[in-house]
């Protein structure tokens, strides 16, 4: 989270749009900008079990990240290619992603602009509503977005699932019926895994989706993307680095 912040930063200084594809090491939770961690989880037992937890630059709700693909996309609001009006940064990169994910095989599709679903008893969840310019499969959601924008930029976070490791979310939020939650996350979501298969690399993604976007795009690898950061802000999302937020 702290990287993206910084790549936002970056974007409202008029830097190129970065597009980051990566993965919770270990996984974890995040919350939404407006949400309180204290009020959304139950940190006791976060701490007990060791699931480390943080809080995003982007809205929306709480996500427990695990067998998932995950993205970021900064850019200046004036870029021709991916700035624009947040119904249009939306729908633009939600174009790109159904496009790679076809090309890999799995039916993803927008979901209807008129349609908009949740899930009683999980308003915590962020897979357990589907919204406008979200990606599904057969009307269950597959990639859940979230957007901040200041005067100058966009930063856009989202979630790809690949299991149903998000389930474990109902085990750490405070509710009195987690099993209630797990049930309705597990009909309102699904995952790819079906069509790419346990544990995809994330490099195939990435392959996908340079295809998609064309030759204009450069691509980053490895320990070279940490290059597009300050070195104070390189660090790994850690247990240990949420800890001292705390």
């Amino acid at each position: 989270m702290r990287r993206d912040r910084v790549l936002l930063a970056a974007a409202e200084r008029g830097a190129e749009a970065v597009l980051r594809l990566f993965a919770f090491d270990p996984h974890g939770i995040t919350l939404g900008a407006h949400d309180s961690p204290e009020r959304t989880l139950d940190l006791e037992r976060c701490c007990a079990d060791g699931v480390p937890w943080a809080v995003r630059p982007t809205g929306g709700r709480a996500i427990f990240h695990a067998e998932e693909w995950t993205y970021s996309l900064a850019a200046a609001l004036s870029d021709a290619a991916w700035g624009g009006s947040q119904s249009d940064a939306y729908l633009r990169m939600s174009r790109c992603i159904v496009a790679s994910l076809r090309t890999l095989g799995v039916p993803a599709a927008l979901a209807r602009p008129d349609r908009s679903t949740s899930a009683r008893g999980s308003s915590a969840a962020c897979f357990a509503s589907t919204a406008r310019h979200e990606i599904e499969i057969e009307g269950r959601k597959l990639v859940g977005s979230a957007q901040r924008r200041t005067q100058q930029a966009l930063l856009q976070q989202g979630s790809l699932l690949l299991g149903d490791g998000h389930l474990r979310l109902a085990d750490y939020v405070r509710t009195t019926q987690p099993q209630r939650l797990r049930a309705g996350l597990a009909r309102s979501a699904c995952d790819a895994r079906p069509w790419l298969g346990d544990r995809p690399p994330l490099e195939r993604w990435a392959s996908a989706l340079g295809g998609t976007l064309g030759s204009d795009v450069r691509r980053v690898d490895g320990t070279e993307g940490l290059f597009l950061l300050t070195l104070e802000n390189s660090r790994s999302y850690t247990a240990a680095l949420v800890q001292r937020e705390r």
